[in-house]
């Protein structure tokens, strides 16, 4: 899978795509 990063995973959205990404497999 992917390497992710997400600037801003704090945040409500941020946070929740993070955590999405995980579910699926993807390193955040």
């Amino acid at each position: 899978m992917a390497n992710v990063l997400i600037t801003g995973g704090a945040g409500f959205i941020g946070s929740n795509y993070a955590a999405r990404l995980l579910e699926c497999g993807h390193k955040v």
